[in-house]
């Protein structure tokens, strides 16, 4: 669409039209590129997540990329080349339920330990799991990881957020404080976890220390319970079905980081080929016609009607 442009002349008594957006303007106008316009990637952020210092050599700078859907949360240690993105270890919170979280699989708690099992992951992956151990136990306070003596530098990687927005207690948060504690070094500072106060600019430790063991949902538990049963009953479903209450959401969760760091490692399904002779199963020969598809629809139409008392 040509947009114009009014102008006057002063030479002449009539006014004339200019065409801004022209044939020449639009020859050499550049989209954007296609991330950018389904708006699923921040390429200002990307650029400084990605771009290495050039006397780094080829060491590529690693991100941990954390992402959340409607049931899952997806943490992955990526790098970047010319041919695209590489994962280098990844972790998903619906491996949670094999290490005893039994439910609630998206909450900040669960964000946490998904955090930590990628860290141990990835350690165990480079032979650092040992000499890295990171914050066995908890407590809230806000430790990086430090280099020790007579081993290779601690793996460091940058929060990658994508679109999310970073407002203080988000779940994100939770992701990069598993990895850390995992063992794994994270720039950050303290200024948006749960419970840091803006005026003070203090961190209270035991209100994170309460969100890292799912404090905030058994709070939440006992207030339903309390005022509605039957929404209680229905949104801690799979914690009731599973025979957990409220007191016992801290003792799941610190089981559930002690397994962890016992056994990070994927081991992926076993996916089982037809045996030697075996016929497989194929639905397109069974697929219907479109005169046969019609047909069950009228078959169906008249059978309702005459169910129905229905005259066609």
């Amino acid at each position: 669409m040509k947009q114009e442009t009014l102008y006057l002349d002063p030479y002449r008594k009539s006014p004339f039209i200019k065409l801004v957006k022209n044939k020449a303007y639009y020859k050499r106008f550049q989209v954007k590129y296609r991330r950018r316009r389904e708006g699923k990637t921040d390429y200002y952020a990307r650029k400084r997540l990605v771009v290495q210092a050039k006397n780094k050599y080829n060491s590529p700078k690693y991100r941990l990329v954390v992402r959340f859907t409607n049931s899952d949360i997806v943490c992955q240690i990526v790098y970047a080349k010319l041919q695209g993105d590489f994962v280098l270890a990844s972790a998903y919170s619906h491996e949670l339920p094999k290490y005893g979280i039994k439910g609630g699989l998206t909450n900040w708690a669960a964000a946490y330990a998904t955090g930590l099992l990628v860290a141990r992951r990835v350690l165990t992956k480079l032979g650092l799991a040992d000499k890295y151990e990171g914050v066995t136990e908890p407590d809230g306070t806000i430790s990086m990881t430090e280099a020790v003596e007579d081993a290779p530098r601690p793996f460091k990687c940058f929060l990658d957020v994508g679109l999310k927005r970073t407002s203080t207690g988000s779940r994100v948060f939770a992701a990069m404080k598993g990895a850390s504690d995992g063992g794994v070094f994270i720039p950050h500072g303290e200024n948006r976890f749960p419970g840091y106060d803006a005026e003070s600019k203090e961190l209270d430790a035991e209100v994170l220390r309460s969100y890292i063991y799912g404090g905030h949902v058994a709070d939440y538990m006992r207030y339903l319970e309390e005022d509605d049963d039957d929404k209680y009953k229905k949104q801690f479903s799979k914690f009731l079905a599973a025979g957990l209450e409220a007191d016992d959401l801290e003792e799941m969760y610190q089981e559930a980081h002690n397994k962890i760091r016992e056994d990070p490692v994927h081991v992926p399904t076993q996916k089982k080929k037809p045996a030697a002779g075996e016929k497989v199963k194929n639905n397109h020969k069974n697929r219907l016609t479109y005169k046969q598809r019609k047909n069950k629809v009228q078959q169906k139409l008249k059978a309702f009607n005459a169910k129905n008392g229905i005259s066609a």
